[in-house]
């Protein structure tokens, strides 16, 4: 015997289809509003101390923005061409470019030899770790006065040294031909336990089959670093080198503190330049142009290195 359903009614096997469309909106509605009200403060904070100030600086470039002056004019492209003409700019990025060759280097290279040190299980692992890492925790004052008196003339231990070997003291910071190199081997010594991490940590990561199937057919340990660990660790070398490099360009701090940009400006980067001239020349839109034509290298040195990484992989 068969039943019918009641006149104006249907049978229905699941819920409708519009009105889960309109809850499935209506909850995508009150997630996404929940989403921006935790985001927006962020969004606030990064748009008032971030993006504000990139644009009102795009802008000051464009003008003759001073500290001495109330009224601005605007200049359109002169503080630019007045910056590709100008000798500071171009010394002052050659020192910066040579910085940045002769630290990056061996601050990959030895971060490098220090993780390799402590991965192969040398005793006393956390005094090796403590040892690499201690200098990176310290504050840029507190090097630079320790590296001061390192290199203080007469009494510092570095020329001390060279006076137990038999040889003449070296100015070390107030010789042009030395100093920059002095500011290098600083950075290297106070920042090269943070690229020492990157690699320890990515050492740890590796697997071991590979190893340990080349040692089982013979491979020394050397041939094990050259075919199997260093291939592995190409990606984090390319990330530690563009790092580095990207540090490197950007060096103020120490400069700074250590020799002002002495002897006779040998040592002063960009960014010092940059800083003179807006904070010493009170020449705020020329300093903006340099500071952005100088933002520019950066960003075409960032691309070309992740092409190049890129294309190796």
């Amino acid at each position: 015997m068969t039943t019918t359903a009641p006149l104006g009614t249907e049978e229905q096997t699941g819920p409708p289809a519009a009105p889960a469309d309109g809850r499935r909106t209506a909850l995508s509605r009150v997630r996404t509003g929940n989403g921006l009200v935790f985001v927006l403060p962020f969004l606030l904070v990064f748009g008032l101390f971030m993006v504000w100030p990139i644009v009102q600086g795009l802008w000051m470039s464009f003008t003759d923005s001073s500290l001495a002056l109330r009224d601005t004019t605007f200049v359109g492209f002169d503080n630019y061409t007045e910056a590709f003409g100008d000798a500071d700019v171009w010394s002052s990025l050659g020192n910066t470019v040579f910085f940045t060759a002769v630290s990056s280097v061996p601050l990959v290279l030895i971060a490098l030899a220090m993780a390799l040190l402590v991965h192969s299980g040398l005793a006393g692992q956390w005094a090796w770790r403590l040892s690499f890492f201690a200098p990176y925790l310290l504050p840029v004052t507190v090097v630079t006065m320790i590296w001061t008196w390192l290199y203080q003339p007469e009494l510092g231990m570095a020329n001390q040294l060279l006076d137990a070997l038999g040889m003449e003291p070296v100015g070390w910071l107030s010789d042009e031909s030395v100093a920059m190199w002095s500011v290098a081997a600083l950075t290297v010594w106070w920042t090269v336990g943070f690229n020492f991490l990157l690699y320890l940590a990515a050492l740890q990561s590796l697997p071991t089959t590979f190893d340990e199937a080349a040692a089982l057919d013979g491979a020394g340990a050397w041939r094990r670093l050259w075919s199997i660990t260093l291939p592995q660790l190409r990606r984090t070398t390319g990330l530690v080198a563009m790092l580095q490099v990207l540090a490197s360009l950007k060096v103020f701090d120490q400069i700074y503190i250590l020799t002002k940009g002495g002897p006779n400006g040998s040592t002063r980067p960009v960014l010092e330049y940059v800083y003179d001239v807006g904070f010493t020349g009170y020449r705020l839109g020329y300093a903006s142009a340099v500071s952005y034509l100088f933002f520019a290298l950066i960003v075409v040195v960032s691309l070309v290195q992740l092409r190049l990484f890129r294309r190796e992989d």
